[in-house]
């Protein structure tokens, strides 16, 4: 089975994983990073080798089942060690199966017989704020964003004025898992962002979706939030890998899925 890729920049290449999630390869003239590994079904390695033969490190925005289970097929990983817990629990085999078969739009395509082993969590460095990975030419810069999980990454392109937001805030953001942070912690967290990258970015990647959000997506998320905690919102019924949680509406096409025992915390 191979992955289909798109090229949408001269540095930037989208990888299409099996259950909606998209993976990015940046690369520079001397070296390449790869963000995210999707579910780990098929070999993602062999699809990288066929892209690039350059040196390759691989990041990962966070440890959830759909982006970090390809990590083993890679030498060098990185994940920010916040995430020790989500990874751990959704790299079990069943977890990863049953999250894998759910989230997969094309029955039948996701087999045991597929799967990449999960790495071990001792395998992947730590990622966190202020790292650099220079490529030659291109540079990708970390930041944090606690919300979605509580090691959720972001990544900078600053030569392409690209952001890679991952899920850790996107138009459909999920921030009701008992790894989430609560809704007043992420507003928090999510505007320390928008003032660091302020200005430095007019395009904006995510992980699910068609892969492209709008430049205003930071601002559009903030004000779900705000209008959450005035109640200025209408909330509908999600169901979620059984679990039913409130989704929150204001209007403007973006979404929260969120914890209302958690809105202060």
């Amino acid at each position: 089975m191979q992955f289909k890729t798109e090229k949408i920049s001269e540095h930037i290449t989208r990888i299409h994983g099996f259950c909606t999630e998209f993976m990015y390869l940046i690369e520079g003239s001397k070296a390449a990073v790869l963000i995210d590994t999707g579910c780990g079904f098929y070999s993602l390695k062999d699809c990288i080798h066929n892209l690039t033969n350059k040196p390759l490190k691989v990041l990962i925005t966070h440890g959830h089942v759909d982006h970090a289970m390809g990590a083993n097929e890679f030498e060098e990983i990185y994940l920010n060690h916040k995430d020790k817990s989500v990874y751990q629990l959704h790299s079990e085999k069943g977890f990863r199966l049953e999250g894998a078969k759910g989230l997969c739009p094309e029955k039948g395509l996701i087999k045991e017989t597929d799967m990449i082993p999960s790495a071990p969590f001792e395998k992947f460095h730590n990622l966190q704020e202020g790292d650099v990975f220079e490529l030659g030419g291109i540079h990708v810069v970390i930041y944090e964003l606690p919300g979605h999980t509580l090691g959720s990454v972001v990544m900078l392109i600053p030569e392409e004025r690209t952001i890679l937001l991952g899920d850790a805030c996107n138009p459909f953001l999920f921030l009701f898992d008992k790894f989430s942070t609560g809704l007043a912690s992420y507003e928090k967290n999510l505007r320390a962002l928008q003032k660091k990258i302020a200005g430095k970015y007019d395009r904006v990647l995510i992980s699910h979706g068609n892969g492209d959000s709008k430049p205003t997506t930071l601002e559009d998320v903030l004000k779900v939030c705000q209008d959450i905690r005035s109640g200025n919102v209408t909330d509908r019924n999600f169901v979620f890998s059984g679990e039913t949680h409130p989704l929150a509406d204001n209007g403007t096409y973006t979404f929260i899925c969120y914890d209302k025992k958690r809105i202060e915390e």
